[in-house]
């Protein structure tokens, strides 16, 4: 029986994992927490918008509205907004519960634009390939607000919340297919945003209250975080004045016990540094930059221990559909290393046991955390969020479509219990109000599907026949199988990244044995020049690069700026040597992506990110190549002044103000750490 037989069996047998209610019933499920003593005083201090008590006067029939201060949509520049877009066939899925026989990554065929896989022709869809059409009209006849998707209505003032009909949408997809199985009482609420860099703006704006030198230092706010973080979120946490508390990680993720570990951290909290921090900052799926997965039973003792000291869970989490189920298998192949357990081998333990858990090889054990199914397969084969563990209401998630649809959209949302949401409107509409019409309409019409021939009579009169048959949107059927081809392509291009940097992780050389007696004998030498983990979902690889191994580690410097060449000069003159050609690959540096000074000067050094996502796959063989040549060639450098040249052209010196240097590396990792 193979593995998507085995899926279909575990979700037929598993305790509590029909499409029946979870078997707490809702009455049983307790209410979130009340987190408003965490509010900021800005936060506690807005009120409802006194337009929302206009609205239901502007439902009366046949009222004239002569209050609002709206412009006439007949004046709107606009008769349509009409796009070609994919097919949510387009790419073609890799397995959701590999076998250790199958291959992921593809090899690039020539003359085939990326070189990227599309999915075969079908009796159903001959050309997957080809492009469909939307169209937004201009009026629509749908009264139901929900269901509306028009310019008139997508073009005029909103609510805060976003759009009706896409928020209908999003809180449908959200409740019922991404986090069916919240257990608190009545479930989350969501409210649109322009992305998850807003919404973690909002966040702060709700849950911290600024600090700046001279203030009170007991009242400084802090956030934990793992060693290494998305840089963006320190570039808008700084200069509200507040302070990161670096947690450390592993593999797996962030650690709840040990030194430096999360419970360590908060239990020996010093007050003297500033407030204990009530918030962490988490990306679990397919971490920026490290590109771990959390597993389930980690995020358990991490969620325990933030109930334990009350800290507010925000999870961020772009990278969610983009896990790789088979990085853990194509690692142990590739490094010649024993198989880790097969999915026939997980659902089968899932179907057993009536506890949810993961292990730290990526794969869930269990259908979206043992409860109601998604209703599809790949949602399914997911490791959860956090949302399905949150017992008290204390996790504030943050979506967006950059990863799925396109970073322009500026279009996400924020999941998180209703007493939260409410006050995240109350954000937003003193703030942005609401994302772009134009991108919620589009997006809209693109993931829900054409609406009813009725509706759209006089726009379509215009077509022809052929024109009309190629006006189609996704469904939810849709947008949940163009998120699994997605899924295949990156983890795909993961794939073939990883294979070529294995073959290139070692410099041989061979040496002239010493002693005539010897002379039938060649001396090898074998030096590791970097080491990293095959990652489990995301966008990017994380090397650790092993420049203690380097011959001119600790050489002294040739009598300028540099005294020694240790790890930060080695770091920065391999960044730029590395742009020469004939290598031309751009890293990005882990400093980054440290959390506090400190890292940054200790390990920020050591560590390289390579996005597999960007260019083609073409390219992306062609420049990991490049990379892996010009690290072997870079490691023969035998000149400290050689190294100082490259060290130089980064633009920085040995006597760069600390701070000045880590707002530089936060504002350049936010442009490219995305």
């Amino acid at each position: 029986m193979d593995a998507r037989s085995s899926y279909h069996d575990a979700r037929a047998t598993a305790p509590g994992t029909s499409n029946a209610p979870a078997s707490a019933s809702e009455d049983e499920k307790p209410f979130p927490v009340d987190l408003s003593h965490y509010f900021s005083k800005v936060s506690k201090a807005r009120v409802p918008s006194r337009m929302k008590e206009y609205y239901k006067l502007f439902l009366i029939p046949g009222i004239g509205n002569l209050a609002g201060g709206l412009p006439n949509r007949r004046f709107f520049p606009f008769d349509t907004l009409e796009a070609q877009t994919a097919k949510p066939e387009r790419w073609t899925p890799t397995p959701n519960y590999p076998d250790d026989y199958e291959l992921i990554a593809a090899p690039v065929t020539k003359g085939g634009g990326n070189g990227s896989p599309s999915s075969p022709p079908s009796e159903t869809d001959p050309d997957p390939s080809a492009a469909s059409h939307i169209a937004v009209p201009s009026e629509s006849s749908e009264s139901d607000m929900f269901k509306r998707i028009d310019l008139a209505t997508a073009l005029q003032y909103g609510l805060a919340q976003g759009y009706p009909p896409l928020l209908s949408w999003i809180r449908q997809f959200t409740r019922e297919n991404l986090h069916p199985n919240v257990p608190y009482r009545d479930g989350p609420e969501v409210v649109l945003t322009c992305g998850s860099t807003d919404g973690f703006s909002k966040t702060l704006d709700l849950f911290v209250d600024s600090w700046s030198e001279g203030d009170d230092i007991t009242k400084r706010p802090g956030i934990l975080c793992e060693t290494f973080v998305y840089a963006s979120i320190l570039s808008q946490s700084q200069p509200r004045g507040v302070q990161f508390a670096p947690v450390t990680a592993d593999e797996g993720g962030m650690l709840v016990k040990g030194e430096g570990a999360l419970e360590d951290v908060l239990a020996n909290w010093d007050p003297a540094r500033g407030r204990r921090p009530h918030l962490m900052y988490t990306v679990t799926l397919g971490h920026n930059p490290s590109g771990i997965v959390l597993s389930v039973e980690r995020r358990k003792e991490i969620y325990a221990v933030c109930s334990k000291y009350d800290v507010i869970i925000v999870e961020d989490e772009p990278y969610w559909y983009l896990q790789f189920p088979s990085a853990a298998i194509e690692e142990a192949k590739a490094r010649d290393q024993p198989l880790p357990p097969s999915a026939d081998d997980l659902l089968s333990e899932s179907s057993s046991s009536s506890s949810s858990s993961s292990s730290e090889e990526g794969y869930t054990h269990g259908i979206n955390g043992g409860g109601k199914s998604s209703g599809y397969e790949f949602l399914d084969s997911l490791t959860p969020s956090f949302l399905s563990i949150d017992t008290e209401g204390r996790v504030v998630r943050l979506d967006t479509f950059s990863k799925t649809i396109a970073p322009g959209c500026r279009l996400g949302w924020i999941t998180a219990q209703p007493e939260l949401i409410d006050r995240y409107v109350r954000i937003a509409e003193s703030s942005t109000q609401q994302p772009s019409g134009f991108v919620q309409a589009m997006v809209a019409e693109l993931v829900m599907g054409p609406q009813p021939a009725a509706t759209t009579a006089s726009f379509m009169a215009r077509r022809t026949p052929r024109e009309k048959a190629a006006f189609s949107g996704w469904k939810m059927d849709g947008w949940v199988r163009w998120l699994s081809g997605l899924r295949g392509m990156y983890e795909r291009r993961m794939a073939r990244m990883c294979r070529i940097l294995d073959a290139g992780m070692y410099q041989l050389k061979t040496g002239t044995p010493v002693r005539a007696a010897d002379a039938d004998w060649g001396v090898v030498t074998k030096t590791q020049l970097f080491d990293y983990k095959w990652p489990r979902g995301g966008m990017f690889v994380w090397l650790r690069m092993s420049f203690e191994n380097h011959p001119l580690w600790q050489a002294p410097g040739g009598g300028g700026d540099i005294a020694i060449i240790d790890g930060p000069v080695l770091g920065l003159a391999l960044m730029m040597f590395l742009t020469t050609k004939p290598y031309l690959a751009l890293v990005s540096v882990g400093s980054m992506f440290s959390a506090s000074d400190e890292i940054r000067a200790k390990l920020g050094w050591a560590w390289y990110r390579l996005c597999f996502a960007a260019e083609s796959e073409e390219k992306v063989d062609a420049t990991t190549q490049g990379f892996v040549d010009g690290v072997h060639k870079f490691w023969r450098i035998k000149s400290v002044e050689e190294i100082e040249k490259y060290y130089k052209l980064s633009g920085a010196t040995a006597s760069a103000d600390v701070e000045d240097l880590s707002m530089e590396m936060a504002q350049l990792g936010a442009f490219m750490g995305c």
